[in-house]
């Protein structure tokens, strides 16, 4: 039997992807003749440049290119044959095996070839119950769509307004149908100019442009690397996802986001790392109104900082900053400053604010008003940060009316909670929380601001705070004890207000700081023990209390003294050895109401001693005593201003040892003991 093609049960369709260096193709499908083989690249056809081999051949063949196709590009080989009978056989005449085959396998390859169109047509499927493939008449279907009805059966539709589908209509009366293309232009995504937002993209370029080209501009769910400052200008808002929507600096060296002007608004995304996560300055002009809000900043050396700049022209005033968490700050949490010749920043309002540094080092504070004047405000705030940090809040030198509302400070150590600079004016601070070992409150103002209800729980320190009205339950005073085992120095310093000293040990000196250096102290010393020992009150570089050492000789026995910056004076005692006076050479004594005994010498002559008139302020209910103290008959005369003397009439002392002891009771003075 002569041999003839066999065509098997192989599709009569190949197709492959280029890749810009190979020439060949095979086909596994047979062709009867090579113009039977049809070859496209993409979707169009060739028809040169090209050879076909293998034409006749059971096994197929294969088709090679001049110049390979482009890298990418679909090769088609798809075997594509003429429907028509183009053999017969005569009457009588021979009919051979080979004409049959011929004939039966060029019939064979134009089913494959129908089989295959078949195979890419729309049809119903196999198990589909019978159903209609009749069109509706020409004039029913002209204008109209092809769809399906209810029962699946091909019928026609209305053709689609396409106007209708161009267009936005909200839900409402009174609403405008709008193009789509202005609907959706309404919030532009930074994705729409290119933007990766997969963290390894710069994606710097992406969001200039689209601020620069819109308004309003979105940064969808991801995290979008910059390596330089994203501007938001005049009236623009930058608006994320809530924390899936990450800006992230590149390195800590970039600024992440500027508002340089007023009226923007940058919510609900997050920023990672970066040397200042947002800055507000006017830099382009005013930069005032501008809301930050839904924000947690992460990482950055400065989480959020307000600049005074370089111009009074461009104020940094009535900013909203609402509802923001600064995470992990490496230096301040918040930072208000001036850079620059410009105004402070004002008036700018803080709420619901949290800096939290999360137990990592940070070397400033959590909030720190460096320079700002008139109401900068902060309610509801809350700071947390490292044991080390400098403060918790820091107030400034060039500070006026800053205002903090509801404050709660906390450490593990003992860091100060609200630093008070000297310089700073009208702090107010109301309802403060302080959880920081250190003070609540230190203060260098001099007392320049207003707390109310601050320095919660009892283990803080209120220090150099001005009351005007204080209502105390349970006051309690720090106590100290001091028994030196040999005697000796105990030096009084400002941590205690009471020091129970014991001289059981030997002679003690109590030393008070400098008068100059405690305006405002109070003490309270007393003496512990009863030995024979002397506690001595003395002044460190002055003279003492009332101008002279006070002694504590007996058991229990107390001086209370107060400075007013110049001295030291007594305040409160216990029967402290009286301040007697003692007189010689003088013929006329003025007695001084504020001694108790006056020891007056009559020795060169005559003495008389003139009380204070009963009515003066010093003399009304003082009680002296008038003694005379030698032993001639010279005589001692106690009188009194306007003649007579106590009990209306002159006392005279003639002898040794003779006195009279009188008190005023503003109208006159009166004998309460004499001798004789």
């Amino acid at each position: 039997m002569t041999d003839h093609v066999k065509v098997p049960a192989v599709p009569p369709r190949i197709q492959y992807r280029a890749d810009g260096v190979q020439t060949a193709f095979p086909y596994p499908f047979p062709v009867l003749d090579a113009g039977d083989l049809r070859v496209f690249l993409d979707a169009a056809p060739r028809t040169t440049g090209f050879a076909v081999f293998g034409a006749g051949e059971t096994g197929g063949g294969t088709v090679t290119f001049e110049t390979p196709p482009a890298d990418g590009v679909l090769v088609t080989l798809l075997r594509r044959m003429t429907i028509a009978r183009t053999t017969d056989w005569l009457e009588s005449a021979p009919l051979t095996a080979r004409a049959l085959n011929d004939a039966f396998d060029a019939q064979v390859a134009v089913d494959q070839q129908l089989a295959d169109d078949q195979t890419r047509m729309l049809r119903y499927p196999d198990t589909d119950r019978s159903a209609g493939a009749l069109l509706p008449d020409r004039g029913a279907r002209a204008g109209r769509l092809f769809a399906f009805d209810a029962d699946g059966a091909p019928t026609v539709s209305p053709v689609v307004d396409g106007a209708a589908l161009a267009t936005f209509l909200a839900p409402g009366t009174g609403a405008v149908a709008r193009p789509i293309a202005g609907k959706l232009a309404d919030a532009v995504s930074v994705r729409d100019f290119g933007a990766a937002g997969d963290g390894v993209a710069d994606d710097t370029l992406a969001i200039q442009a689209a601020l620069a080209a819109h308004r309003s501009v979105r940064l969808p769910p991801g995290t979008y690397r910059v390596t330089a400052t994203i501007v938001v200008g005049f009236g623009q808002v930058l608006e994320g996802a809530g924390d899936v929507s990450v800006l992230k600096a590149a390195t800590d060296a970039v600024d992440l986001i500027e508002l340089p002007e007023g009226y923007a608004t940058v919510r609900s995304l997050k920023t990672e790392g970066g040397g200042v996560a947002i800055r507000l300055r006017g830099r382009l002009g005013a930069c005032v109104q501008n809301t930050l809000t839904d924000l947690t900043v992460w990482d950055a050396g400065t989480g959020i900082l307000l600049d005074g700049h370089v111009s009074t022209d461009w104020p940094c005033y009535w900013n909203q900053i609402d509802r923001v968490l600064v995470a992990r700050p490496r230096t301040h949490g918040v930072r208000l400053t001036k850079t620059g010749a410009g105004d402070t920043p004002n008036a700018n309002r803080f709420h619901l604010l949290r800096v939290y540094s999360m137990g990592l080092p940070m070397t400033g504070s959590g909030i720190w008003v460096e320079n700002g004047r008139f109401n900068n405000s902060f309610t509801d705030c809350e700071v947390n940060v490292w044991h080390e940090a400098h403060s918790c809040v820091r107030v400034g030198a060039d500070t006026d009316k800053t205002l903090f509302v509801n404050l709660y400070t906390e450490t593990i150590g003992a860091v100060t909670n609200v630093l008070l600079e000297a310089g700073s004016v009208n702090t107010a601070i109301v309802n403060l929380l302080s959880a920081s070992a250190g003070a609540a409150i230190w203060d260098f103002s001099g007392g320049n601001y207003t707390a109310l209800n601050a320095g919660f729980p009892e283990k803080n320190r209120l220090e150099r705070t001005r009351v005007t009205e204080l209502v105390v339950e349970g006051l309690r005073f720090d106590t100290e004890y001091r028994e030196p085992t040999t005697g000796g120095l105990v030096a009084l310093d400002g941590t205690s207000a009471i020091w129970l000293v014991s001289s059981f040990g030997g002679t003690v000196e109590a030393r008070l700081p400098p008068a100059g250096s405690s305006n405002g102290f109070a003490f309270t010393i007393k003496k512990t023990d009863a030995s024979a020992n002397v506690v001595t009150v003395t002044e460190s570089g002055g003279p003492g209390p009332d101008g002279r050492p006070i002694r504590l000789a007996s058991r229990h026995d107390h001086v209370t003294v107060v400075s007013n910056g110049n001295a030291w004076h007594v305040v409160a005692h216990n029967l402290m050895p009286a301040n007697c006076r003692y007189v010689e050479g003088q013929a006329a004594v003025s007695v001084d109401a504020a001694r108790a005994l006056h020891m007056v010498s009559a020795f060169g002559g005559a003495v008389t001693a003139t009380l204070p008139a009963p009515g003066d302020a010093q003399a009304v209910g003082r009680t002296v005593t008038v003694k005379k103290a030698d032993q001639t008959g010279n005589a001692v005369t106690v009188v009194q201003p306007g003649g007579g003397g106590p009990d209306g009439e002159a006392i005279v002392l003639a002898a040794f040892g003779h006195a009279v002891t009188a008190i005023s009771d503003g109208a006159a003075w009166r004998i309460v003991a004499r001798n004789p």
